[in-house]
């Protein structure tokens, strides 16, 4: 007698056998990977900041691998410093998003009736604002809280009579985060909308089943049917859209920081390096080349991956 095994085991069986999500996976694990823990290491890679003006404009050699740039600074370790920040702005705005999103869709389409049109209807309202000037006039004022953001999250980290050093390098790898805290808040809170509907929809379709009507019958509250055993039974769709997304973001946040309304200077982020070398790219072609490289790399294991899961979590495709 053959054993069973879940929906879930299912799909990631499928899953494994998909070589370009299997490949994507490979590339977002190496990219994460050498963004987060090289910069990390002492001596390891230069100071992404470090000017070295005598070693302008440098190819690519055993001392500097990527090259440098106009003003000597290695270009390896800016790659690495702004994919940390690039990679943080995807995952946490995307994060923001797809929680608002999930909670607001879930509700409305549990509850239903004008409670449902209701919420829809602000939904609708919302779709209709221009997305980029509200992202950019909401990230202008939230900006002056991010200085106050700063001092509280580094005091986190370094109780009273902590030493000066210990407090600036704590600085160094907190504010390219909260400097972005404004932009996390305005792309996260309306970049939830079509996420919404989706799983609205799947909680209108998932709540009609016979299992849902059990419960009820048995007397569980409506708390308890919709996060315990509505959501548990979207989340297929909710983690392809959730993958699909991280990539939109980043592209956004690249072009916003391209317009120089993103991260801001001495802090880099690949939208910057992009911007920079393309100003650049007849002098300097790999300061332009490395950063697309690691952009594009990333955004396409994203879509690929995002691919893979939609066709993994098909239950059409489910096994016999």
């Amino acid at each position: 007698m053959d054993k069973g095994s879940s929906l879930w085991q299912d799909a990631a069986h499928r899953l494994a056998r998909n070589r370009a999500a299997m490949v994507s996976v490979v590339s977002l694990f190496i990219i994460i990977s050498v963004c987060l823990i090289l910069p990390a290491l002492p001596g390891l890679v230069q100071d992404p900041d470090l000017q070295n003006l005598p070693a302008k404009n440098l190819d690519p050699s055993a001392d500097h691998w990527f090259g440098t740039d106009h003003l000597g600074r290695d270009i390896l370790s800016r790659v690495l410093s702004g994919g940390r920040i690039s990679i943080a702005v995807g995952l946490i705005t995307t994060l923001v998003s797809v929680t608002i999103g999930v909670c607001w869709g879930a509700l409305s389409g549990y509850a239903g009736g004008k409670i449902d049109a209701l919420m829809m209807r602000i939904v609708d309202i919302l779709y209709a604002l221009p997305f980029l000037i509200v992202v950019i006039l909401l990230g202008k004022t939230l900006e002056p809280l991010t200085a106050e953001l700063t001092i509280l999250v580094v005091g986190w980290f370094n109780p009273a009579g902590s030493d000066s050093a210990a407090i600036n390098k704590t600085t160094a790898w907190v504010e390219p985060i909260t400097t972005l805290v404004p932009l996390f808040i305005a792309i996260g809170t309306l970049s939830w909308l079509t996420v919404s509907r989706i799983v609205r929809a799947q909680v209108q379709s998932v709540a009609k089943q016979d299992f849902i009507e059990a419960a009820r019958s048995l007397g569980l509250g409506h708390f308890r049917i919709l996060f315990r055993h509505i959501l548990p039974n979207t989340l297929g769709p909710i983690i392809v859209y959730t993958t699909l997304t991280i990539p939109g973001v980043m592209l956004l946040e690249a072009t916003l920081s391209f317009l120089g309304l993103g991260v801001k200077p001495p802090y880099s982020s690949w939208g910057i390096l992009i911007d920079e070398g393309a100003n650049r790219m007849l002098s300097n072609p790999w300061l332009l080349f490395f950063p697309t490289l690691f952009f594009a790399t990333t955004l396409f294991s994203l879509n690929f991956l995002g691919d893979g899961l939609r066709d993994a979590l098909d239950p059409k495709s489910a096994k016999d």
